[in-house]
């Protein structure tokens, strides 16, 4: 937009920006310097960079459209995390797999103390899940020095929805697989720590929706891990704080906008949107294809006033 000519101004709930470029990958996979790079070029271009400005909260969608801005693309992304509802989730010890990530590359918990910000590094770690965000949080807990890094997944490996790259780099660093198992519950200790996860064995039954097996309880086939440190890495949800404050941008049954494929036009005049809080958890090239589509979409509504 800047290219062709437009003010843009973008606002940044985080006191960094770049989004889960910053806050969910991990160093190892995309350096931050690489980011920042493209955050500095975006400024050098004149794009205004606002941070610590959660939209929905400090302004809403209408009231940004109504103080000067012609147009809006919401790219906020799926960063309601998923829990199982299970026992002891409340556990000193369980983390959603975007605290986990959080932490440790935006605030920087794996220079605790010189940064403020604790993690329970832990010796017996499980990570569950079996997607790209689960081998993300399992390999870097590897690199937080816990005795093993155990990955629970309730499918088979060939069920596993993680790229065959990433579970490859997991097995030569030294991942554990225990495949076909489901937590029932964390077990804590006095403090509220956790100490222990109660599991069930699982096998494989026919399809479900997503073109799966769909796994099933072995009866009487309980078992406990000793476990430290739970990371709940089972997918996420549409960021809602935006829809919540603009009734009018109709989403789905998700919680994710509805827009037009073709341009990335919500049901709300003026406001364009695309990544993860359109598609649920996806790619970064899909999102910047998204960006790029809708940028043309927005020129052509500016320059003709056609909605």
């Amino acid at each position: 937009m800047v290219k062709k000519g437009h003010k843009v101004t973008v606002f940044e709930a985080l006191h960094v920006a770049g989004g889960v470029l910053v806050y969910g990958i991990p160093e190892f996979r995309l350096p931050k310097k690489i980011v920042q790079s493209e955050v500095d070029y975006l400024r050098r271009m004149g794009v205004e960079i606002v941070l610590n400005a959660v939209v929905g909260k400090i302004e809403t969608v209408d009231e940004l459209l109504s103080n000067g801005f012609d147009a809006v693309f919401i790219g906020s992304g799926a960063g309601l995390p998923n829990f199982m509802n299970i026992p002891g989730e409340n556990l000193a010890g369980v983390y959603s797999a975007n605290e986990y990530l959080t932490r440790v590359n935006l605030m920087k918990a794996y220079m605790f103390p010189e940064y403020d910000t604790p993690i329970i590094r832990g010796k017996k770690v499980v990570v569950i899940g079996g997607g790209n965000t689960a081998m993300d949080a399992a390999r870097t807990a590897l690199r937080l020095c816990p005795e093993e890094v155990s990955i629970v997944y309730r499918r088979s490996r060939e069920e596993m929805p993680a790229r065959i790259e990433e579970i490859h780099h997991g097995e030569e660093e030294g991942l554990v697989f225990k495949l076909l198992t489901a937590p029932k519950r964390f077990i804590g200790d006095d403090d509220g720590r956790l100490k222990a996860m109660e599991c069930l064995r699982m096998e494989l039954g026919p399809p479900d929706d997503s073109g799966r097996r769909r796994p099933v309880e072995v009866p009487g086939s309980e078992f406990t891990m000793e476990v430290d440190v739970a990371i709940v890495a089972i997918g996420n949800g549409a960021n809602p704080l935006i829809p919540q404050t603009s009734p009018d941008i109709k989403v789905n049954k998700w919680g994710n906008i509805t827009v037009d494929p073709d341009t990335c036009r919500t049901s709300k005049k003026g406001v364009f949107s695309g990544g993860d809080i359109v598609r649920g958890g996806a790619t970064v090239i899909l999102a910047m294809g998204d960006g790029r589509k809708a940028a043309e979409s927005m020129h052509e509504n500016l320059s003709t006033g056609v909605w």
